[in-house]
């Protein structure tokens, strides 16, 4: 008889640098690629992607319908004898000034697009992954300003090699994420979200992520790590936000 069979999956870690704000590479840390996929999974990153963008969407545009004209409802020419074709007001459509025969009237939720929260939190987590495995992931030791300046930002990204768009992710502590805040909101192609907001539509809009090594840990640990069965009712997802 063959001997009992052996496990397939190798459990991969992966070493992710961390950083100073200078740039010089201080430590590292160990992250199990399992936790975040195991592989990266581009249709379901891609679902995840479209329903975040598509409940973005505020559904205000409008157009006028034929009823809402103000117009006089005098009739053009009369019915017979002219020899022009049969009309009745000028609030039609094929009319300058009529209105429009498809109005533009749906809202908010006429948009909107559901995804089970399990796998919203394995796209997010992918998400991380496909960052991580090209690279684009930016581990500071601490991401702390004593004071707000943009200034130190810049030349912080600079250090990192952060040469393109840039996701700054910042604690949930406000006293630590005030003045990071106020110094990359001048800057054109940096973004800010909290950590625990992370998602893959914030992700992939941005070519880079900064985060600090504390904040990162705790995504990874966080509710967002919650994507077996017991996801729902569980205690450490009693904030529900729909963001994860």
């Amino acid at each position: 008889m063959d001997g009992p069979e052996q496990a397939t999956d190798e459990v991969r870690q992966m070493d992710v640098p961390v950083y100073n704000m200078t740039g010089d590479q201080v430590g590292s840390m160990t992250i199990d690629e399992g936790s975040l996929g195991g592989e990266v999974n581009p249709r379901l990153i891609k679902q995840a992607y479209v329903r975040y963008h598509s409940n973005r969407r505020q559904g205000s545009a409008r157009t006028r319908s034929r009823g809402q004209i103000k117009s006089s409802n005098k009739k053009l020419v009369r019915q017979k004898g002219s020899g022009r074709a049969r009309h009745g007001n000028r609030t039609v459509a094929q009319f300058r000034g009529g209105g429009r025969a498809f109005a533009k009237t749906r809202t908010r939720e006429d948009f909107r697009q559901s995804m089970p929260r399990k796998m919203r939190r394995q796209a997010n987590r992918n998400a991380m992954l496909a960052k991580l495995i090209d690279g684009e992931v930016k581990v500071l030791e601490s991401l702390e300003l004593s004071e707000p300046g943009t200034r130190r930002i810049v030349e912080a990204l600079k250090a990192l090699g952060v040469d393109r768009s840039a996701l700054v992710a910042v604690s949930s502590r406000v006293d630590r994420a005030r003045n990071v805040q106020l110094s990359c909101r001048n800057m054109d192609e940096v973004r800010t979200c909290r950590a625990a907001d992370l998602n893959c539509f914030e992700m992939l809009n941005n070519r880079y992520l900064v985060i600090a090594k504390e904040d990162l840990e705790a995504w990874l640990t966080g509710p967002s790590s919650q994507t077996d069965k017991g996801t729902r009712g569980d205690p450490m997802d009693a904030r529900g936000e729909e963001s994860r």
